[in-house]
């Protein structure tokens, strides 16, 4: 993950896009709650949020402290005997203070000695929340003009949901300050702005969006965030200007306060919910296990230990409620039968970015790779992937499948490309292939309600999330205009049984053949290597390859001549 290798770093300059995850229609309250704190309550918060500040840097140094403790006392005992031998002395005698140089002078009138230490009342914590928020109630704040100001009444309107809307969580790091920001996109009306954000404690690095609510009967619209941390915070999306994750999955331990560590024990790198077992929740971390969450209760249910790295990919099956597919560093994927411990590995061409079950052929699964690969598994077979595909040059970040469009695969990669596929009859071939301009893609999502409509987001400061729908290509429009939808995942309807039938093309073929040329200039502009599908089926290098072949051979004779 190049996202997790700039984080280590510890770059202030860098601006991207790590994680994103979609949330169907009809899943949102109509109108979110906005927390409004009372200045007595918002006060208490900042009252709490110091003090837990305090208590943090308190337990850094606590090690520090013990080590130190033990040194004092031996002096103190020195100092002890020092002082009881002074007290034998005449207390009448005044002590006899050399004279003070010039620079001695200075250092005491001024209190240089004392110049670098900070003021307790000034320190509120490494955030500075002491004084970013000195006023709990707007009222005090005698630079603050018009405190009864309300300046919400003009976004009623944009805050309202609406039936056909989709929300987009989008995690977002911008130097040291790490948002989950909150989309809505409405493909009807053509909309797509900011709903609201929220300020997150570390680093995002994955998504899950779940509607469990634990302790409720009616379902919820929560988002799990995984971070640098080992432990997992789950918000309420349907809360606006929340300051604390609706509940939070493990703890970390404490030594000293004798407090057992709960969950992962590193950074959390992958996310999946069971939408048919709605409690359970999977998480996959880079200390290469993967957990089974109860979210009733808030515990560890079941630890799948199989893994010989970190696990950064995983998948629930989309129709049976017990099987996982997870991805390891350790170039293998994997599907474990809940129910137990069994399951069965395949090694993969490179450390696996993602994995994506085929819902079209549920016996299938995906695999994309940190060497530019994409391989077709299938779970009855323990050998050899169904096919490999070389898909980029570099790693694969993104890979998804439409939801209602057979056989239409879509990959993103740091070689910062985005292409179209047609995996139809296990015979991958390229239909489109286009520079983003967002930097390296680090992530994709398909939007569940709307087939043709991809989000991705990259490393590029200026630009780095894109929404597209990829039938604004003419090569796709022609390669996949008169293929039948399906819907195996129960999202909404498309409404049409074709692309051709939502959006008849009424422009010439010359225009047509145009765009498709313009298409095709643009993917050889990009001087990326050609495509190399290694497993069956065998393709040779094309037409192209068969041109550079004769010119070598011309070559050659030259040569010799």
């Amino acid at each position: 993950m190049d996202g997790v290798d700039e984080l280590e770093k510890g770059d202030p300059n860098i601006n991207f896009v790590p994680c994103l995850k979609w949330i169907r229609r009809g899943m949102a309250q109509a109108q979110p709650e906005k927390l409004k704190l009372s200045p007595e309550e918002l006060a208490e918060v900042i009252a709490q949020t110091q003090a837990q500040i305090t208590g943090m840097e308190n337990q850094n140094q606590d090690e520090d402290d013990d080590d130190v403790e033990d040194d004092q006392d031996d002096e103190n005992e020195d100092e002890a005997d020092d002082q009881s031998v002074e007290n034998t002395q005449d207390t009448d005698s005044a002590p006899q203070h050399p004279p003070l140089n010039e620079d001695e002078r200075i250092a005491q009138e001024y209190a240089m000695d004392d110049y670098d230490q900070e003021d307790p009342d000034d320190n509120a914590g490494s955030l500075g929340l002491g004084r970013l928020v000195t006023f709990a109630d707007p009222r005090q704040d005698p630079y603050l003009q018009d405190p009864d100001l309300d300046d919400d009444d003009s976004d009623v309107e944009d805050m309202i949901i609406k039936p056909t809307d989709n929300l987009l969580a989008v995690g977002h790091i911008e130097g040291d300050a790490p948002t989950l920001e909150i989309y809505v996109y409405n493909d009807v009306e053509d909309a797509f702005y900011v709903h609201h954000d929220v300020l997150l404690p570390s680093f995002p690095l994955a998504l899950e969006w779940l509607s469990y609510d634990p302790g409720e009967e009616t379902g919820g619209n929560f988002m799990a965030v995984g971070t640098m941390e080992p432990v997992i915070d789950v918000w309420d999306l349907d809360v606006v200007d929340g300051l604390e994750p609706a509940y939070r999955l493990g703890q970390k331990g404490q030594k000293k306060k004798k407090i057992k560590a709960v969950g992962h024990k590193d950074a959390v790198l992958a996310l999946a919910w069971n939408h048919h077992v709605e409690y359970i929740l999977a998480s996959g971390s880079v200390d290469q296990s993967v957990l089974l969450w109860d979210l009733s209760g808030g515990q560890v249910k079941h630890q799948l230990n199989a893994h010989m790295e970190k696990v950064q990919a995983l998948q629930w099956h989309p129709f049976e409620s017990n099987n996982l597919l997870t991805g390891c560093c350790d170039k293998k994927a994997r599907v474990f039968d809940c129910r137990g411990s069994e399951f069965k590995a395949w090694q993969v061409e490179g450390e696996v970015e993602k994995v994506v079950w085929n819902h079209f052929n549920p016996f299938t699964f995906l695999v994309a790779t940190d060497t530019g690969y994409v391989q077709m598994i299938d779970v009855r077979q323990e050998k050899a992937p169904i096919w490999t595909l070389q898909a980029h040059s570099e790693g694969v970040n993104g890979l998804s499948l439409s939801t209602q469009c057979p056989d239409m695969m879509v990959t993103v990669s740091s070689d910062r490309t985005m292409k179209v596929w047609d995996i139809a009859n296990h015979k991958p071939g390229c239909v489109q292939e286009r520079a983003m301009a967002l930097g390296q893609i680090h992530c994709l999502e398909n939007c569940p309600d709307a087939p043709f409509v991809m989000c991705m987001g990259g490393d590029e400061p200026s630009n780095n999330l894109k929404v597209l729908d990829i039938r604004e290509s003419a090569s796709v429009r022609h390669r996949f205009g008169e293929r039948k939808l399906t819907n195996p995942l129960k999202t909404s309807n498309f409404g049409y049984s074709t692309i051709n039938e939502a959006e008849p093309d009424p422009s010439p073929e010359t225009t047509v053949d145009a765009e498709m040329a313009s298409d095709a200039l643009e993917a050889m502009a990009l001087e990326t290597e050609s495509i190399t599908v290694i497993q069956p089926p065998v393709v040779s290098g094309g037409a192209v390859g068969k041109f550079k072949k004769k010119e070598k051979k011309k070559n050659k004779k030259k040569k010799e001549f």
